[in-house]
Parts: structure tokens; C-alpha cells; sequence
């Protein structure tokens, strides 16, 4: 076991961060609120935010102005709650999922964090399936060839390894670097998406924008859940990962918010943009490939800088995602450096974006459905967590690596089963209320309780949160905290 007052290099601009989950201490945390802005706004200036806001017009039938106060609600409301939980970071110091090791103990949180793991592999193979299909519209350009993954399957392959291998050199790095890279290329990439949505801007029919009517209230409900889970619940997990290195002396507030407004404001931009875009031409919600999808609607010298653009946006997500994922796979007990740890994670995200680009038949809808599944055991953990930091103010940095027998969060067995519960039952609850599809094919799980007012307008992962943390608190949570008040605001 490391000892947790080891001195671990968190990495420079040219070397690798040598820390893996051990709590940092305190004297070696100098970050700011600002460095989770800039993280956070990277992340999510991705292109897959515009096909996210496309459903909201073309599927839920929503308005523009529905469309950007769902963006809103979902997309910034959500980072609040990544917010919340990188608090729990400034606390102990240590990454999301180990300091849930205080949670939930240290065989007992095996179960939340491979879900995490999941997710975080999930949201890559996303990523570098997306980017790849931004490659092959380049190579359209570059080479003359007509940008069928299918039918070109070494170029694929070829398109799918640069993404990665541009991936891992940042990821591996580590910390310092990715703050670094994820500041300076925001303003870049960023820069970029604004020039592109200028001309995405003016190809609007604002007369059919103007002339839509307004839909249900139910169908804005089921949006916000739609984007709440495609954006900020799906980075709840990695919430603490970036802000384990923030100022003890910072308050909470100021995280809050940073994170929210970090991810809000490209995210309600992105959404709104691809609301707008799609009113009256539901082609980019329907798009197999949304990047060609997009690139269409642009005129044709737009196409390079689009995509770049679009590249860039991806990889900075893709960064933040596989860092956090190799902390999370550090936390399953996987004894390797984190740097090798990356490298596991992206094997698996290659392998996945290989069956995806020439094997499946898509992979919009089944993203969707991914995302919609993950929402509800990630949704019960959060539940779990934030109820359990009401009272916890401090982690024991050594019992967090320490996973043997009698050890402070060892608990009975390794497990506290009063927080174990709350997020089964949670879960339980949460599917009874969902009805897990995968685009217009028949249902592959229909809930009990999916038809009812709850489960049709989308409230399901709101009735999941507040069972886990009511189920948690009523069995008086985790046994044998340590409250230090001085450290916690």
C-alpha cells in the first residue's frame, strides 16, 4: 500500500504526472476555480452537443426558446452537481471514486466504480468513433476518397489510431499538462466553433424557426433529462479527479459555479445551435454520422476549418475522459502506473470504435440508449454521495489506499451496507421507471412504472437521486466517519 504522505510528482508541461489515486496533500494543492472553468468549457465544446440539441427539435418537437431554457436547466444544472462533487475533492484530495471507498467501502465500491469505468469508456469510444468520421470527411477532401468507413477499412483504422495516439500523449502527461492544454486550446478551438456557427447561423429559414409552435411542457421534462444525461451526470464521477489538486482555502461556492459555467456556456451554446439548425430539417437528428451531416450544411470552403474545428473540440473531451478513466481503473485495484492505465483504456475505446465504425449499422441511437441506461446506476451513486458529504467534512488519506481487513472504511466485510443498499434499491427504483430503446426498434426493456406520468416525461433519474439519498440517510449511512469541521466549507 503507498503511503499517502508520499511525495508525488503531479506532472509539468514536459514531464509525467507520477501520482496516481493518492490523496494529495494539502500543501501541494495550488489550483484555482478558474483551472475547472477552463477544463470544464474544453470538455464540452465538442460537436456532439449539436446532434443533442437536434432532438429536442426534431424528436420532442420543442421551440428554440424551449430548446435553449432546457440547454440551460440540463446542461448547466447538471455541472452544478460535478460541482457538488468536486467539493468532495477539495476535501480529501483524491480522485471521485477513491474517496467513494469512504462511502460506500473498499470492496463495496467495486460496484459504483465499474459503472463509472463503463461510462467513462463509453463516452471515449463516443468521442474517437466521432473523431474518426471527422478524419474520413478530411481524407474525402484531402484524397478524393468518399468517406465510407465500411468501405475503406485501413484508412479507418488509420483515422481511428491518430485520434488515439493524440489522446494518450496529452492524457499521459497528466494533470498539470491537460490544465495547460485545455486552457490554451479553448481559445483556439473556440474561436473556430464560433466561426463555423456563423455560417451555420445564416443557412437558418428563421421564418420556420419563427412559425413553429411550442411544444409540451412534458416534452421540455424529457429534454432536460436527455441532456442532463448526455452532459453533466455523465461526468458526475470525474468531478473531484481535476479539483483533487484545488486550494483547501477554496470555498465551495466558487467550484459550483465554475464548473457550471464552465460546461454551461459552450454547452447551451452547442444545444442551442443544433435546435436551431435542425428547426424545420430534422436531417442532423436523423444523421448516422452527424460530422458529414453538419459538414453538408456548410458551403464548401467551410469544410476544413469545420473540421478541425471539430476534431480539436473532440479530443479535448476525449483527454479529460481518459485521464479520469484511468483513475477510475487505478481504484478497481489495478495495480499499474497511471500512465499505463491510459494505455489500457484506450485499447479498449479503439476496439469499440472499430466494431462501431465497420461493423454496426450506427451509432447515434445506440449512444442515446447507452447514455439513458448509464444515467440511472450513476445517477443512484450520486444520490449516495452527496447525502453521505451532508456530514463528512474529512477522508482519511491512508485508509483510502488501504484495503485491508480492519482498516477504517473496511467496515463489515469491506462493504457499508447501508450505502451499498441505497444504490441498489435506487437502481431498482430508477429502471422500474425506464424503458430502455435503442432508436425505432422494439423496446429491449419495458419498467413497470415507464408509462406512468413519471416515467413518460423523462422524471425517472430525479426519482433515482432522491430514493438513494433518502434510503441512505434513513440507514444512517457509513459507519465510523471522521467529521473535521476547520477543513470543510
Amino acid at each position: 500500500m503507498a503511503d499517502a504522505t508520499t511525495t508525488l510528482s503531479s506532472g509539468t508541461l514536459t514531464s509525467i504526472e507520477q501520482r496516481g489515486i493518492e490523496p494529495v496533500p494539502a500543501d501541494e494543492r495550488n489550483g484555482r476555480p478558474g483551472a475547472l472553468f477552463w477544463v470544464w468549457f474544453a470538455a464540452n465544446i465538442s460537436i456532439l452537443g449539436l446532434p443533442l440539441g437536434a432532438t429536442l427539435v426534431a424528436f420532442q418537437g420543442l421551440t428554440i426558446w424551449q430548446a435553449l431554457l432546457v440547454a440551460v436547466i440540463g446542461a448547466a444544472g447538471s455541472f452544478a452537481v460535478v460541482g457538488v462533487i468536486s467539493v468532495a475533492g477539495r476535501r480529501g484530495g483524491a480522485p471521485g471514486l477513491t474517496l467513494s471507498r469512504a462511502v460506500f467501502g473498499v470492496r463495496g465500491n467495486v460496484g459504483p466504480t465499474a459503472v463509472s469505468l463503463l461510462s467513462r469508456l463509453g463516452w471515449e469510444t463516443v468521442n474517437t468513433t466521432t473523431a474518426a468520421f471527422v478524419l474520413l470527411s478530411l481524407f474525402a477532401i484531402l484524397f478524393g476518397t468518399d468517406g465510407d468507413a465500411k468501405a475503406h477499412p485501413v484508412l479507418t483504422i488509420v483515422a481511428i489510431l491518430v485520434f488515439v495516439v493524440a489522446t494518450v500523449l496529452v492524457s499521459g502527461l497528466g494533470h498539470a499538462f491537460i490544465v495547460a492544454v485545455q486552457k490554451w486550446a479553448t481559445w483556439v478551438f473556440g474561436a473556430l466553433n464560433v466561426f463555423v456557427a456563423v455560417f451555420l447561423v445564416l443557412r437558418v429559414d428563421w421564418d420556420v424557426v419563427g412559425s413553429q409552435p411550442a411544444g409540451p411542457v412534458s416534452a421540455m421534462v424529457i429534454g432536460i433529462g436527455t441532456i442532463a444525461a448526455g452532459t453533466g451526470i455523465g461526468w458526475a464521477t470525474a468531478g473531484a479527479d481535476i479539483a483533487r489538486y484545488t486550494r483547501t482555502s477554496v470555498r465551495a461556492g466558487a467550484l459550483i459555479a465554475a464548473s457550471a459555467a464552465g460546461a454551461g456556456i459552450p454547452l447551451v451554446v452547442l444545444v442551442g445551435l443544433g435546435a436551431l439548425v435542425s428547426a424545420g430539417d430534422p436531417i442532423l437528428a436523423q444523421a448516422g454520422d452527424p460530422v458529414a451531416a453538419i459538414r453538408d450544411l456548410l458551403p464548401g470552403w467551410m469544410a476544413i476549418p469545420y473540421l478541425v474545428a471539430a476534431f480539436g473540440g473532440l479530443l479535448l473531451s476525449n483527454h479529460l475522459s481518459v485521464y479520469s478513466a484511468s483513475l477510475t481503473t487505478l481504484t478497481l485495484g489495478i495495480a499499474v502506473p497511471r500512465v499505463w492505465a491510459v494505455a489500457v483504456d484506450v485499447v479498449v475505446t479503439t476496439l469499440g470504435a472499430m466494431y462501431f465504425m465497420l461493423v454496426a449499422d450506427g451509432f447515434y441511437a445506440p449512444f442515446i440508449t447507452f447514455i439513458s441506461v448509464l444515467a440511472v446506476p450513476i445517477t443512484a451513486w450520486l444520490g449516495v454521495f452527496t447525502a453521505d458529504m451532508l456530514r463528512r467534512r474529512w477522508y482519511d488519506p491512508v485508509a483510502l489506499l488501504d484495503l485491508r481487513a480492519g482498516g477504517r472504511y473496511w467496515y463489515r466485510g469491506g462493504v457499508a451496507w447501508g450505502a451499498l443498499a441505497a444504490w441498489v434499491v435506487a437502481i431498482i427504483v430508477g429502471f422500474l421507471f425506464t424503458a430502455v430503446q435503442v432508436g425505432d426498434a422494439e423496446p429491449v426493456f419495458v419498467g413497470a412504472f415507464s408509462a406512468s406520468w413519471i416515467g413518460a416525461n423523462g422524471l425517472g433519474w430525479i426519482v433515482t437521486f432522491v430514493v438513494a439519498a433518502a434510503v441512505y440517510l434513513l440507514t444512517g449511512g457509513a459507519s465510523g466517519q471522521v467529521l473535521a469541521p476547520e477543513q470543510g466549507r
